[in-house]
């Protein structure tokens, strides 16, 4: 017996010990990326580059910063590769694009070990939508879940921004250092795919031809991509199923996925349009929202508190309590940042004035607010919970 009780004291030593050393770790922004930096440069984006026969076009690869850089020459990526030919560069821009975006869903599954979740599991021979999560962030009560929510555009599941990955990396464009920032300090996280709403049969049909076919000229490898990426409105676009908006594939998600969670403390990280998609989510679901979620990190949000919430007491209240806002500000990191339009609740500056650098720049300000708030709520239920005296027992 006392052999095991001192075994038990040793277990819990270290484990305070390990978690003192994560806290301090998140305290300092000194969270490892080694690992992940690694784990990238060994699924070469080169690779997954030749296996769609578009090698010729795009000659880089992610080196060991996790920047994009030309295999030959080490430089960044050049957009003008035809010469005083914008529209073909654009097209071959959108190519890289696609690229990525595939690229970094791979990364979700391997590097950072999320699992790919189709909404509406039932209709499984119609085009639909998807998202990432970790395995346990269903079934785990214990640790509260993180939410990314991107800004709107071409940013799909994993990208913070597509021109920040292009230009400054993936530890800048991508959500991966996040997630892997979360993961470490026992957050489950989903990782939302909004943007996600239509389907182009053309283009999958000829997409899925240039990654199949052996084509040896370059110059019919570009005419390839410039029928892939027509500038023509898609005539054969059809809308994924419960996901025609981000607005709709939130409230789906929220619906069949996240309010099943018992237990679950919910945080959301939202930028840009990805902060008005959650404002309305809050009105759609208000009581259940209010109750789940217990803080928000919005990023430079598109979000217009009158328009969205009125004047609904509640819903005011709730925001400044829950809320707090990173905005593009020459100020340090973290230093109240006022505007004269919005004032619902604290804004602080993201330590940047780059639009793209504003989801990087800001994380560790972002965390250290989700545990100052989960404590502040972890404090809140406790002082509610009765105890339970002698004298209470009395009848």
């Amino acid at each position: 017996m006392q052999e095991s009780n001192r075994l038990n004291l040793l277990a819990n030593f270290i484990g305070n010990k390990l978690t003192a050393k994560m806290e301090m770790e998140l305290r300092d922004g000194n969270i490892k990326k080694e690992n992940w930096l690694t784990m990238t440069q060994e699924l070469s984006f080169q690779k997954f580059i030749e296996q769609s026969d578009l090698l010729e076009e795009f000659k880089y690869d992610f080196n060991e910063k996790a920047e994009l850089r030309h295999i030959e020459t080490q430089g960044p990526f050049v957009f003008n590769y035809y010469k005083n030919v914008p529209e073909r560069n654009s097209k071959r821009y959108h190519a890289l694009g696609h690229l990525l975006e595939q690229y970094i869903y791979e990364l979700l599954e391997k590097v950072c070990q999320l699992q790919k979740v189709y909404i509406s599991p039932e209709a499984d021979k119609e085009p639909r939508s998807f998202f990432f999560m970790s395995e346990k962030a269903f079934t785990n009560h214990h640790s509260p879940l993180l939410i990314l929510l991107q800004d709107h555009g071409v940013f799909r599941a994993g990208q913070w921004s597509q021109r920040a990955i292009v230009h400054h990396g993936l530890q800048h464009g991508s959500q991966i250092p996040c997630i892997q920032m979360a993961l470490q300090a026992h957050y489950d996280v989903i990782v939302l795919n909004p943007n996600d709403n239509f389907v182009d049969l053309k283009i999958e049909k000829e997409w899925k031809g240039l990654s199949t076919q052996k084509i040896e000229s370059s110059s019919l490898k570009m005419v390839e991509i410039e029928s892939f990426f027509s500038l023509q409105k898609p005539l054969q676009c059809i809308p994924k199923r419960c996901s025609n908006t981000p607005e709709e594939y939130m409230t789906y998600v929220w619906d069949y996925f996240i309010s099943k969670t018992e237990g679950k403390d919910v945080a959301f990280i939202a930028h840009g349009y990805g902060g008005l998609v959650f404002m309305d989510l809050l009105v759609r679901r208000k009581s259940e929202v209010m109750s789940k979620v217990y803080a928000v990190a919005l990023i430079d949000s598109q979000h217009h508190v009158r328009h969205q919430l009125g004047s609904d007491i509640q819903l005011l209240a709730w925001i400044k309590h829950h809320c707090r806002e990173w905005v593009t500000s020459p100020k340090p990191l973290n230093k109240p940042a006022v505007t004269v339009l919005k004032k619902e609740f604290p804004m602080v500056s993201a330590g940047t004035e780059k639009y793209d650098l504003a989801p990087s720049s800001s994380l560790q300000s972002i965390f250290k607010y989700f545990k100052k708030a989960l404590r502040a709520k972890t404090n809140s239920n406790s002082s509610h919970v009765p105890i339970v005296t002698r004298s209470s027992t009395k009848i």
